[in-house]
């Protein structure tokens, strides 16, 4: 199956969201709070000419998800580009070919394409700035095996949600990353 072809199987944002379980108040939340700034919406104004459109392979229990597909969307918007949203569960073809470390089906994927579905950029699962942010919570972690690890570690995803939902300099990370890999 081609992008395209995806693209077209994919729900659209209203479709996606309307069918959230959970996180959906969360990704609303950031959804209103934040806003392409005026200076990244004329970095975007080029980009509008080569036409790209999202698929985007998510699940809505995603905490990634939650931080990264609302910052897509403001910037989507601003851009002219149409997303759609294909669930990763379902579609285990499509996200295998976007494996992250060639081993991990982590989300969400970005697949930008162009109008004949040609793979323009791919973005995700997360910015590298949030990522040295997860990868230093989990290094403060216990071992594996300590009896509190469990209780740690969802602790560290409870403080990393809150700060997703919360920190305006976390949106602006990401959309810069977004911007970066879109205006290669």
């Amino acid at each position: 199956m081609n992008l395209n072809e995806w693209y077209l199987k994919g729900m659209t944002p209203e479709e996606y969201i309307n069918s959230m379980s959970r996180n959906k108040e969360e990704m609303l939340t950031i959804y209103e709070g934040y806003q392409v700034s005026k200076a990244d919406k004329t970095k975007l104004e080029p980009l509008k000419a080569r036409e790209l459109r999202a698929i985007v392979l998510t699940e809505d229990w995603c905490g990634d998800a939650l931080l990264n597909n609302p910052i897509l969307l403001r910037i989507a918007d601003a851009a002219g580009m149409e997303v759609r949203f294909v669930l990763r569960d379902q579609n285990l073809e499509l996200m295998d070919q976007y494996l992250t470390n060639g081993t991990s089906r982590a989300i969400p994927i970005f697949i930008f394409i162009d109008q004949e579905g040609n793979e323009a950029e791919v973005w995700g699962p997360r910015a590298t700035e949030i990522q040295e942010l997860v990868d230093k919570g989990r290094s403060e972690l216990p071992d594996k095996e300590a009896p509190d690890f469990q209780e740690k570690q969802m602790a560290l995803y409870k403080r990393l949600a809150k700060s997703y939902q919360t920190d305006s300099g976390i949106w602006q990370t990401v959309a810069n990353s977004l911007l970066a890999t879109l205006l290669k």
